[in-house]
């Protein structure tokens, strides 16, 4: 497997007012080269500093980092070229175009001007490149910021909660775009606070929790391990369905009239023994595992639950569907 970020037991520590605070403590990722990759954990978790210390901002206290097999911060200059990334809101002049905007960035970086059309055409912003800016929705704004991390190629692109503040329809576009993005082979390393953003974009994801890895790996492996298969049953006598289901082996939780089924491996299991007693149901859904559940699971024991409450944003369970 390619990879084109890697960490190894990464620590860093700030001193402040209180003592010595631990942002990230040990952390290990790898993101291979292709593809979303989701950077997963509530606000305050260390994803910020992590990329911080990728991109050659700031040092480890210790551990590694590595671009494309290059040590961060030190050999980073010869990989930046191929290194896009948007960490704060970048500035733009209000009173240009988009495409007026894009053109002196690509000018002071020596890209040649037919990539400005490219980009355009990528973030999905071609018909409005000679919009004025000051005029643009914050989806349309965060996109032609990634327009312009886009104008010099890069084949890793970093972004850091790039939804922030964006209303369902923003959240679409940018999470469209990504998508676009990873299909053509770049690989997008994307930190989020909100668990169903990753969910729609990533291939592949990192879950940490008070600055350390909790989880890695392909979303489909993530949500696999979330606990048996859940199946929700709607039926006119719960109380005797209940009964002859637990007596099947089944795990049986009463929802009011309906009944929460756990460990059924093919819903047809739930209704043949239901059957067989002269039960039939009226409304059968499978719950499908999500990344929600998956992290709840993962950090039962790591008390995450009120310190993501204390931060500020938490972890947000929902998002553009």
């Amino acid at each position: 497997m390619d990879v084109a970020v890697q960490t190894v037991s990464l620590r860093k520590s700030y001193l402040g007012r209180g003592g010595r605070r631990v942002a990230v403590q040990g952390l290990t990722m790898t993101v291979p080269a292709g593809g979303v990759h989701g950077f997963l954990g509530p606000n305050g978790s260390g994803k910020t500093t992590t990329i911080r210390m990728l991109l050659g901002l700031i040092r480890p206290d210790s551990g590694t980092a590595e671009l494309f097999g290059r040590r961060v911060p030190k050999e980073l200059p010869q990989v930046i070229d191929r290194v896009g990334a948007i960490v704060e809101s970048p500035k733009f002049f209000p009173a240009f175009t988009g495409r007026q905007n894009l053109r002196l960035l690509a000018d002071a970086i020596g890209t040649p001007r037919p990539r400005i059309d490219e980009v355009l055409e990528v973030t999905h912003l071609r018909d409005r490149g000679r919009d004025r800016y000051a005029g643009y929705s914050l989806g349309m704004k965060q996109r032609l910021a990634i327009a312009a991390t886009l104008l010099k190629d890069p084949e890793l692109l970093i972004f850091d909660e790039p939804t922030n503040g964006l209303d369902p329809a923003g959240i679409r576009e940018v999470r469209d775009t990504m998508l676009t993005l990873g299909r053509a082979g770049k690989t997008i390393l994307v930190s989020s606070h909100i668990l169903a953003e990753v969910e729609h974009v990533a291939d592949t994801v990192t879950i940490i929790g008070h600055g350390r890895t909790l989880a890695e790996g392909a979303v489909t492996e993530i949500l696999g391990g979330g606990g048996a298969p859940q199946v929700r049953i709607g039926i006119s006598s719960p109380g005797q369905a209940e009964d002859v289901l637990s007596t099947a082996g089944l795990r049986v939780t009463r929802e009011g009239e309906h009944l929460l089924v756990t460990g059924a491996e093919d819903p047809a299991e739930i209704t043949k023994v239901l059957a067989g007693h002269g039960l039939y149901v009226r409304e059968l859904t499978p719950i499908r595992p999500d990344l929600e559940s998956a992290f709840l699971s993962l950090t039962a024991d790591e008390g995450l639950g009120s310190d993501a409450d204390r931060d500020a944003g938490g972890l947000a369970t929902g998002g553009a569907a």
